[in-house]
């Protein structure tokens, strides 16, 4: 089950790297209030949020090869996108999308929670709005965004047991293949259960003792 737990981490990890920054510029896009950019991130985190995570598995998994595969015939390439692509590719694609509104929600209410003041006050010094945010107000939203960025990792890697659908042979995938061939799926499922406990409960005790190190790197600051 080594391996499965490897996919799950990889696909977890993975779909954060790629969902933060597009989620970070999406959350300062609605607190700019720019008319277009806000009003299509929150269409894109209305209808994320408003449709279970298995039909948008479903719904992409069954879309997007389809869609390279026009898109690789139109550029007159012979590559075969259905049986050449790993489906784990395509599960990362998916839980990314996922996860951009997601997070898009909790970096929006994290960057509120910091005074505007602080903005201005950064460029009245001679940094650029870019600079203020990555030296003054992204160290303190990190600190109010932790524990509910904690809460969507957690979600996150229990949410990638559905990439068995895509067949992606994660922790849940090789427990339910390892229970067809002795019919003993009381027992693997109940090794899923401890492993996801496992790796779930380290999870949250690495954020906590980031959070606790963080905040007080800002209260010694």
């Amino acid at each position: 089950m080594g391996g499965g737990i490897g996919t799950t981490l990889g696909l977890t990890a993975l779909s954060l790297l790629i969902a933060a920054p597009i989620a970070f510029y999406m959350a300062v896009l609605r607190i700019k209030g720019n008319l277009i950019g806000s009003g299509i991130t929150q269409a894109y985190i209305s209808f994320v949020r408003g449709t279970p995570i298995i039909l948008q598995i479903l719904l992409l998994y069954s879309l997007l090869p389809s869609f390279l595969n026009v898109v690789v015939k139109a550029l007159g390439s012979d590559f075969n996108v259905f049986d050449s692509v790993d489906p784990f590719w395509y599960a990362v694609v998916v839980f990314s999308l996922n996860t951009i509104a997601l997070l898009a929600e909790v970096f929006r209410s994290a960057l509120l929670s910091i005074p505007k003041g602080q903005l201005e006050a950064g460029v009245s010094i001679g940094l650029s709005e870019f600079q203020t945010y990555c030296k003054v107000i992204i160290p303190q939203a990190m600190v109010v965004a932790l524990p509910a960025v904690c809460n969507i990792t957690v979600n996150l890697i229990k949410g990638t047991s559905l990439a068995f659908l895509m067949t992606v042979k994660d922790v849940l995938a090789i427990g339910k293949i390892a229970a067809s061939y002795g019919y003993n799926y009381i027992e693997s499922y109940l090794d899923v259960f401890i492993v996801y406990l496992i790796v779930c409960t380290v999870i949250q005790l690495a954020y906590k003792f980031a959070e606790q190190h963080v905040g007080a790197f800002r209260a010694g600051a």
